[in-house]
């Protein structure tokens, strides 16, 4: 993936299982590095934008941080 502002190119992990990423889709990535991926050092943040939380992803403690309504 490259950055908009910079143009570097980076690596980053897709937490969870399945995306619905695309191309050209808008993304935010976060620091933080996956132990089993020697030079990844960039996680993609699920929810927002673009890259929409999948069922088993969503959390059920301290929701409010990230806006997701109380399950039911």
């Amino acid at each position: 993936m490259r950055l908009p502002f910079n143009y570097k190119r980076v690596f980053a992990t897709v937490p969870g299982k399945g995306h619905n990423l695309h191309e050209h889709g808008a993304i935010l990535v976060r620091g933080g590095s996956a132990k089993d991926l020697p030079g990844v050092n960039y996680a993609l943040m699920r929810g927002l934008l673009d890259f929409v939380a999948t069922e088993e992803f969503q959390r059920k403690a301290r929701r409010s941080k990230f806006g997701i309504k109380r399950p039911e």
